[in-house]
């Protein structure tokens, strides 16, 4: 009886060892989250690019240092708190809001994750409580500060995003700038001294341009890129925005001083400085001219020239990249987030959401032993100047320069500032007349958003307007004959 004891007493000691080894985290590791335990689950990040690969097939073979430190840390989560995490497609872009808005209708919660957005459609989940509010801390730096304030409503925070990805910013071609007289080294200097602004920049646009040969024709031009991306870089850089929060209810701020100003400088630029639309192009153009074609600055995005596979891999030329310049309301240098938002869809209970955001914080982490600063180190890959990515790539991922772009509540660039403002109106009208025009159909995204009106409502009183006008044009037509 009593060697039956002690072989139940030394197993019992064993578990209980086994235990406490379970319980210890690596060296560097974060801290076991007591009790957190999916009893071998599979949580699904649902994206609309990734391939379902819950067996890790696809990791690479021979992986590098960071490689082999993140396969660790996942392997490290799934063991210690029961689960399987993989990443997989929803469904396609534009595809996953309908997806998500399914699945909340239907109450469907047989399966645990975390929902992706293109920040293009977050509005309607905010406005309708698809996604359930965070709990957890997110104090950390990871968690992008303007995605918080975009996805805050009524105080609570219902989608995030981790890991800072500058977005706008104003590249330039340093042989350009050389042969206009042009020091591009004192681009960074302003940059960095807190000194470059609209005015700044705006001598050296008038530097570089010329018309070389005297005929009438410029010969260099100032400036190219999009001018949607313009428009929206220099709003911005204002300390602007097209639209706000007041009492609780978002509303139009297109009328305020500095947002007018931002609007108006773009057409000063458009009229003065950017290389006109050669005939029958495409409409991304611009992507080819600044590569061929001598233009001092580009406005563009990070992605186009800092990614491992970018557009400018051909560029001949040597290009430096800033941030844009501050307008005269501003006090610091800000690009916009334009970030995908992960939230928990609204069917869980309080306990499983709360477990949710633990994974996917502890997820989403750091990778241990890994190199801490590889976001911006990285970057040298496909740039040798040391300053576009030392001063200006590490300063757009801090978050006092990334700045929240409200008009994703409504809906994208595209739908709600395109044909209603950028595409054209701004340019053919004043600044006053063209957000004048626009207004009404802002205000209906508003009503919509904010609760104020339905959808069909909308739609119905909009039905209502074109008919009783057609139906005054008609009467007028009749008098006329």
């Amino acid at each position: 009886m009593k060697k039956i004891l002690a072989l139940v007493l030394a197993a019992m000691m064993l578990m209980s060892m086994c235990s406490f080894a379970a319980a210890e985290a690596p060296e560097g590791y974060p801290e076991v989250i007591e009790g957190l335990d999916f009893g071998g689950q599979t949580i699904y990040l649902y994206d609309w690019w990734s391939n379902d690969d819950e067996n890790h097939s696809a990791r690479n073979a021979e992986p590098d240092d960071d490689e082999a430190a993140l396969y660790a840390y996942r392997d490290w989560l799934e063991e210690t708190y029961n689960c399987k995490l993989v990443e997989k497609a929803l469904s396609d872009w534009a595809g996953n809001p309908q997806a998500l808005a399914e699945m909340v209708m239907n109450g469907d919660n047989s399966v645990l994750c975390l929902v992706a957005l293109a920040s293009d459609f977050v509005g309607t989940p905010l406005a309708n409580d698809l996604f359930m509010p965070w709990t957890i801390d997110l104090s950390k730096d990871k968690w992008v500060a303007a995605d918080l304030e975009m996805m805050t409503k009524d105080g609570k925070v219902y989608g995030v995003h981790a890991g800072k990805e500058p977005r706008s910013c104003l590249y330039f071609n340093k042989r350009v700038l050389e042969e206009a007289g042009i020091n591009w080294e004192e681009i960074y200097d302003h940059q960095a001294n807190g000194t470059w602004t609209w005015d700044v920049w705006k001598t050296y646009l008038d530097k570089v341009q010329k018309d070389v040969d005297n005929d009438g024709i410029i010969d260099v031009w100032g400036l190219t890129g999009s001018g949607d991306e313009l428009a929206n870089a220099l709003v911005f850089s204002n300390n602007a925005t097209y639209f706000d929060w007041e009492d609780g209810k978002l509303v139009n701020a297109t009328t305020r001083q500095e947002c007018m100003d931002a609007l108006q400088f773009r057409k000063d630029l458009g009229d003065n400085y950017m290389a006109p639309q050669p005939e029958g192009s495409n409409w991304d153009w611009f992507k080819a001219y600044f590569k061929q074609n001598p233009v001092g600055f580009y406005i563009g995005q990070t992605w186009e020239a800092y990614n491992p596979t970018s557009e400018m891999d051909d560029m001949e030329d040597d290009w430096g990249c800033v941030m844009v310049p501050m307008g005269p309301n501003a006090t610091t240098l800000v690009a916009m987030a334009c970030d995908n938002i992960y939230g928990i869809p609204n069917v869980y209970d309080e306990e499983t959401s709360l477990k949710l955001q633990q994974i996917y914080d502890l997820y989403t982490d750091p990778t241990p032993g890994a190199d801490p600063d590889a976001a911006i180190t990285s970057k040298y890959v496909k740039c040798s100047d040391e300053r576009a990515v030392d001063e200006t790539y590490a300063m757009m991922m801090e978050d006092e320069h990334i700045c929240v772009n409200r008009t994703y509540l409504l809906g994208s660039t595209n739908d709600i500032l395109g044909s209603s403002l950028l595409w054209g109106v701004l340019q053919s009208n004043t600044v006053a007349e063209a957000l004048e025009s626009a207004a009404p159909f802002w205000q209906d995204k508003l009503d919509v958003f904010n609760g104020v009106k339905t959808q069909e409502q909308v739609d119905a009183e909009n039905a209502a307007e074109a008919e009783a006008a057609a139906a005054e044009e008609a009467a007028e037509e009749s008098t006329g004959d």
